[in-house]
């Protein structure tokens, strides 16, 4: 098959303002002259805050799994979060557990066995979290295809809260909370969030409704930097702002929790 190339000439003067105004070199500056974009959208790519992050209410549901975490919080229950095996799934179960076991919870986690369970929800495992006597299920990065099992996980009389962000079905679980940017009615700008960026407006929106200091949890960003790279998601958008202040944040904080990793 023959192939034609589309050669674009690069607009000199815009690149080299880009250039000398973000201090980059002209190569760069060259690709984002031929991108159209205004200066507020080069300023967010270049120099992205945490202004830059989205509303986390947008994301269907959350209002209701913030409420439901609330009232755990408030009444000490015992939690568990159902999470996956991959770098997304284990960096999106230690940035919930770690934040609301500051808030003082008993949270638990169960990564399933990735040769004897595969990937998601299995009613074995959920027989075994009821058993432990948990009240509330969050589950990470996977549970959006789960319906028979939440089903199964209410007839034990388990509450769920769903985070995800993979292609629903057309049929969601019938949980207390299904949270995932792909889903239809979804409201949220941007779709692409990796399982811990899901996690992350979920620590996002409880931070806002408990009138937390935003460094609770903007402290997470290395962990949901690490997550969103690895699960190979497209770094633009937001996911782009959470890689930019991540890396920083990795950069400048040697944690602990990621230590190995120079």
């Amino acid at each position: 098959m023959n192939k034609k190339w589309q050669y674009i000439e690069n607009d000199i003067e815009l690149a080299k303002k880009i250039s000398q105004k973000y201090g980059i070199g002209m190569l760069t500056a060259g690709v984002l002259a031929n991108k159209n974009l205004t200066d507020e959208e080069l300023k967010i790519f270049l120099e992205p805050t945490r202004d830059n992050f989205y509303d986390p209410f947008l994301l269907p549901d959350m209002e209701k799994a913030v409420d439901r975490i609330i009232k755990g919080i408030e009444s000490k229950e015992k939690i568990l979060i159902f999470g996956d095996y991959d770098v997304d799934g284990i960096t999106s179960t230690t940035v919930l557990k770690k934040f609301l076991e500051e808030r003082g919870l008993d949270v638990g986690y169960y990564i399933p066995n990735r040769l004897k369970q595969g990937y998601g929800l299995n009613k074995e495992a959920i027989k075994q979290i009821v058993d432990q006597g948990n009240t509330l299920m969050i589950t990470v990065d996977c549970g959006i295809s789960g319906i028979e099992d939440v089903e199964y996980a209410n007839s034990l009389g388990i509450d769920t809260i769903i985070t995800d962000h993979h292609e629903p079905l057309d049929i969601l679980p019938k949980a207390i909370s299904v949270i995932d940017p792909k889903i239809e009615s979804s409201k949220y700008p941007f779709r692409e969030l990796a399982g811990v960026g899901v996690v992350f407006k979920v620590i996002q929106a409880l931070s806002m409704k408990l009138g937390l200091d935003a460094k609770e949890y903007l402290k997470y960003l290395d962990l949901v930097c690490l997550g969103t790279i690895s699960d190979i998601v497209p770094l633009v958008d937001e996911n782009r702002v959470i890689t930019k202040l991540g890396l920083k944040l990795i950069e400048t904080h040697r944690n602990t929790r990621i230590k190995g990793f120079d």
